[in-house]
């Protein structure tokens, strides 16, 4: 729809999102109508072109009574209110059926290239977003537990034991594993999907928001995409280090129940090896989450790990930039990135977590709305 023809809908609240350009705005109007017939979205209303911008103005599923909560607050309130936790089952087993559903109904085999680029295409090709972050500078990394920073090039000579599983950090050569594997000419299984399954782009009931990415996406990078921001991201990450992201983009903004640490670490620098025992703590609701998407995307086609570690690999160096994480929280992520590249790791196995120590239910506010 043009801006010209574009009115408002009467006591239709909206949410009006930015965009640079008229190019941007057709392709995401674009890309939105692409699941539009087949999922539970947000309405597109119209584009508005403003003098140094363009509007797409969306249904404000929130505001319209459509929808009460975001998954990350489902999760958060699962994870002080057992009552809670059969409203993340149905939430997640949605998200997942519209995943397999879409390349069920609308799948292909297809080069990386006719996919949608930006999350993945666009930051491993060379000069891209990876390439800043991690190759053009050495980073120094304050090893926990001691008074020793290895730079990211000295780490690669070390050997490395994690819970007892031997493994290597380099990144330099994991990213060049990555970027022969998502070369733009090799064929992944794909299907017409939102493109950016996280928590703050989810509504419940099952609505899909934001529409960036929409169009075809692999079925490993929506699998991959959707795992990781429930295991890192949404509790842990993205909080901790872009609270103004994490505060905007959920309802409730609760404090995450995440707790990864690394509670021990043994530099031997004589033989090159570090000894690191860590722990991956979650709430119940979280926990659940992450269970059950495991369960409901196990077998579906290209959602495997294996065979597909590169896009598993692309979100965990890709979303945060490095250089911004403490020794204790990088290193961990450079674990969890060894761990994806090694081919025993499976999807059970990568995704271990614990239970959190006990939440405290009076952390979060009395202005919860009534809930189901």
């Amino acid at each position: 729809m043009s801006a010209s023809a574009w009115r408002p809908r009467a006591r239709t609240a909206v949410f009006h999102k930015p965009v640079a350009t008229r190019k941007q705005a057709t392709a995401e109007a674009k890309g939105w109508a692409q699941p539009a017939s087949r999922i539970q979205v947000s309405a597109l209303h119209g584009q508005v072109a403003l003098r140094d911008r363009y509007l797409l103005v969306y249904e404000d599923v929130l505001a319209t009574g459509r929808c009460e909560l975001l998954m990350g607050d489902v999760i958060a309130l699962a994870d002080r209110d057992p009552a809670m936790l059969p409203r993340v089952a149905r939430l997640v087993d949605g998200v997942c059926t519209d995943l397999r559903t879409a390349v069920e109904e609308t799948g292909k085999s297809v080069p990386l290239v006719d996919c949608v680029p930006d999350l993945y295409l666009d930051r491993i090709r060379p000069g891209g977003r990876l390439d800043r972050w991690y190759l053009r500078r050495d980073l120094p990394i304050a090893l926990p537990h001691t008074e020793t920073t290895l730079t990211l090039r000295e780490l690669a000579d070390f050997t490395v034991t994690a819970n007892g599983r031997e493994l290597t950090l380099n990144v330099a050569d994991i990213i060049g594993s990555v970027r022969h594997v998502l070369s733009p000419d090799r064929w992944w299984p794909t299907g017409l999907t939102q493109g950016d399954p996280t928590e703050p782009n989810i509504a419940d009931p099952l609505c899909w928001l934001d529409f960036e990415f929409a169009g075809r996406n692999t079925a490993a990078g929506e699998a991959a995409n959707l795992l990781w921001y429930l295991m890192a991201l949404g509790g842990w990450l993205v909080p901790r280090y872009q609270p103004d992201v994490y505060a905007r983009t959920l309802r409730l903004a609760l404090p995450p129940q995440s707790h990864p640490r690394v509670e021990h670490l043994e530099l031997h620098q004589r033989i090159r090896h570090i000894d690191v025992r860590y722990s991956w703590h979650t709430g119940p609701g979280r926990r659940a989450a992450i269970m059950r998407s495991l369960d409901s995307l196990r077998g579906q086609r290209g959602t495997d790990l294996d065979g597909h570690h590169a896009f598993l690999a692309l979100r965990i160096l890709g979303v945060i930039p490095p250089a911004r994480l403490t020794g204790h929280d990088l290193l961990l992520v450079l674990v969890k990135l060894a761990e994806s590249q090694d081919p025993l790791t499976t999807l059970d196995t990568f995704f271990t977590i614990e239970p959190a120590p006990d939440s405290h239910p009076g952390e979060w506010s009395s202005n919860v709305p009534a809930l189901a």
